[in-house]
């Protein structure tokens, strides 16, 4: 994009400047440290030029909004056509509970639902398993059959509303419940928006939870996405996360490399399945973590959509655009929120939301500031939710369509992201002897990605606790005030009202029916048969959670991990 001979001039310029203007005054006053770098430990220049920038092609590496390679964001218009998704994170005790926090949320101006469920829906346990005891709706809503999920959305036209559900390991029986609470509410199928996490990968990478080992569990991943296309193809019926890839410690290139490459292995799968890319691709959703490293954030967000749509386009020989663009969903940084001086997080969080929105994200949840010490009462929550409300209302972020473009720093952050993330990404293809997808499951194996993410989360503690990396509150500014807010408690009696409400659906379900669905599903999964039709037929007749898991655990066997040494 620009001259040789004015580059030449600039780098000449910027000597002078530095030997003449910057030099004398960091002699006689110094800097305030001696290193700056990023959360990921990305040094920062003092000072950026079109010369960190000249190997940048416009047209190639930057475009324009809603045209290949999609770094400048996935629509034409952006924000200024309307805002992106608001989500707040919402589960906690029973469905009647957190429909009322829907209720609550819709009604101060949320635009989109996103479910948390409690520990024993997420491993697949119904709430009467004995591992389920004192967990039960805890960190999210209990959910054991389909009447859960009718009391879950209880006023709530699912037609009208777009649906976030945060689980993986059981994710195929929420789904089946929710398109099968569509078929009661006499919503067509292909009405039905939202997203299901359901990225196993991840799982097995970063948040470790799993109830059957990797290659079935990718198998039935593959298996919503086939059924999703059929069904509900408004609904994405897999979130590929580096959200908690990033929780787990890992830098900001180490979250965009490997959750392109999880994303790369369910489209490779998909392909052997044998649909066509331009058929799934457009369903496929991306969820990432935003931290506090403004600048560097913005880089990796824009960094992602154009790796994906070169990848996309060159690999997989991906023909709409549709299947280039890639679309996120965007979560601050849950890691970032600390016990001590809890109300610090709102600027946290602030910054973090600054940054998703500055980096082109479809849709955002921004945490409550107690959520370093509890599920989030409903003040934390509205704080929250009026966070991204003041930002699309009265910042001007949203106003242009990608403000930071052109600037020195964050185009030069953005190509140095890109090119360590590819390295990362080769890396891991080189494993797979071609195949992305077995270079994953390899990794896996080998405890590869567990070791990357281990190194990088030691090498972070020790800059905190030697005072390089500073946190306001923990490390520097402390106090001896209690600082603590009122925090939302869950009921000691939760887990007694949903035992007698799962007693009451297994007494007046039709027995017989249940144990033919299931009975079905499992001459499904013997077979090799696309499950989901199976499960939406379980969950109509009340099996449980626990039921149908149980079906595929019995199959497959447990998982246990195994990390190899480097």
């Amino acid at each position: 994009m620009y001259d040789e001979d004015e580059l030449a001039e600039i780098r000449d310029s910027r000597e002078e400047w530095e030997a003449e203007t910057r030099d004398p005054v960091r002699e006689q006053y110094g800097e305030r440290q001696e290193r700056f770098a990023t959360v990921s430990n990305h040094e920062i220049e003092d000072l950026y030029t079109p010369a960190d920038v000249a190997d940048i092609d416009y047209d190639e590496d930057l475009g324009f909004p809603g045209e290949f390679p999609y770094t400048r964001g996935v629509y034409p218009t952006m924000y200024r056509g309307r805002t992106w998704t608001m989500r707040q994170f919402a589960g906690f005790g029973t469905a009647e509970e957190t429909n009322d926090r829907f209720h609550f949320l819709v009604e101060n101006g949320q635009t989109g639902l996103s479910t948390a469920f409690d520990m024993p829906s997420l491993m697949g346990k119904d709430s009467d398993d004995p591992l389920s005891d004192g967990e039960v709706g805890k960190e999210g809503v209990a959910v054991d059959t389909l009447r859960d999920m009718e009391i879950l959305f209880d006023g709530i036209d699912i037609g009208d509303v777009s649906t976030s559900f945060t689980i993986n390991p059981s994710a195929p029986v929420i789904y089946a419940m929710y398109v099968a609470l569509a078929d009661q509410q006499g919503v067509p199928r292909e009405q039905i928006r939202g997203t299901l996490q359901n990225d196993m990968l991840k799982e097995f990478i970063a948040q470790k939870e799993w109830v059957i080992p990797p290659e079935p569990s990718l198998d039935i991943v593959t298996d919503t996405i086939e059924f999703a296309v059929r069904e509900t193809p408004k609904f994405r019926p897999v979130s590929i996360s580096g959200y908690h890839i990033r929780e787990a410690g890992s830098t900001a290139v180490q979250e965009l490399a490997f959750t392109l490459a999880d994303g790369f292995a369910y489209v490779e799968d998909a392909i052997d399945r044998g649909m066509d890319v331009d058929e799934f691709a457009p369903q496929l959703s991306f969820f990432f973590n935003s931290h506090n490293s403004i600048f560097e954030e913005v880089g990796k967000f824009r960094a992602a959509r154009r790796i994906y749509a070169r990848i996309m386009d060159e690999w997989y020989d991906a023909g709409t655009p549709a299947s280039k663009q890639l679309k996120f969903h965007t979560q601050t940084a849950g890691q970032s929120l600390t016990a001590q001086q809890p109300l610090n997080n709102v600027v946290r969080v602030t910054i973090q939301a600054l940054a998703g929105v500055l980096g082109g994200t479809q849709s955002l949840h921004t945490n409550s500031f107690d959520e370093a010490l509890a599920l989030p009462s409903e003040q934390a929550v509205r704080v929250a939710l009026r966070t991204q409300q003041i930002i699309a209302e009265e910042s001007g972020a949203a106003d242009s369509i990608d403000p930071l473009a052109g600037s020195f720093m964050v185009e030069s952050l953005t190509e140095e992201i890109e090119a360590e993330a590819m390295a990362y990404i080769e890396e891991i293809r080189e494993m797979g002897d071609g195949s992305v997808r077995d270079g994953v499951l390899e990794g896996i194996e080998q405890g590869y990605f567990h070791r990357e993410i281990q190194d990088a989360s030691y090498e972070y503690q020790e800059r905190v606790e030697s005072g390089e990396e500073t946190v306001v509150g923990v490390n520097a500014y402390e106090t001896e005030e209690d600082t603590r807010p009122e925090v939302l408690k869950v009921d000691e009696e939760t887990q007694d009202r949903q035992l007698g409400r799962l007693a009451d659906v297994k007494a007046d379900r039709d027995d017989d029916a249940v144990e033919a669905s299931l009975d079905a599903l499992r001459e499904a999964v013997d077979s090799g048969e696309n499950v989901m039709p199976y499960i939406v037929d379980a969950v109509k007749a009340y099996a449980t959670m626990g039921e149908i898991m149980d079906v595929f655990e019995r199959k497959h066997g447990s998982y246990r991990e195994t990390i190899g040494l480097a």
